[in-house]
């Protein structure tokens, strides 16, 4: 990979689960949801309005857009997967991630809310997922640009998805304090 590949996907590409997970990987990416929203907070909650507004790399998002992001995508992601348990493989909508982070409340809006919707969402998220019986885990949606994707599937995704941006969020933090010296 590329220098700016690896500040543009430092924990690598995203990966897809196309087989049946076991109780263990399962219970692993759970307990990445369940560690994020206070891992993101603790690593954001003491910066400064100027940290914030720093791209984690050249021609990236700022921490704050970064943070603003993620329960973006997630409650999308839960929506699908709730759609996939309760549908027969559903069309997943998709929207404009770039254009989302370029709405007022994204470029300039207190992050605080942002973290607060993240804790309770991934706490309602992952109390579904732990309730689902094991078949469930195959059900699926229709997704526009990754095709049928399963519940097993989502959950590795998207807790590629959080270590992604946790990792961006310490890009942003590093060049904070590149600045600053």
């Amino acid at each position: 990979m590329s220098d700016m590949d690896t500040l543009r996907y430092p924990v690598g590409p995203l990966p897809r689960y196309p087989l049946a997970l076991d109780a263990k990987t399962r219970g692993t990416f759970i307990a990445i949801f369940d560690e994020t929203p206070g891992a993101i907070r603790a690593l954001v909650e003491k910066l400064s309005d100027s940290d914030l507004d720093t791209p984690y790399r050249p021609g990236g998002w700022t921490i704050r857009q970064v943070v603003h992001h993620i329960p973006d995508s997630h409650l999308n992601a839960y929506m699908r997967m709730k759609l996939a348990v309760t549908e027969n493989v559903p069309q997943a909508k998709t929207y404009d991630e770039t254009k989302w982070a370029e709405l007022p409340e994204a470029k300039s809006g207190p992050i605080a809310m942002s973290l607060d919707l993240l804790a309770a969402l991934h706490r309602r998220w992952m109390a579904f997922v732990r309730a689902l019986p094991d078949p469930d885990f195959q059900k699926s949606f229709m997704h526009p640009e990754w095709g049928r994707v399963t519940i097993d599937d989502a959950l590795g995704m998207y807790a590629w998805h959080c270590r992604h941006h946790t990792a961006h969020i310490k890009l942003g933090i590093e060049a904070t304090r590149a600045r600053s010296r």
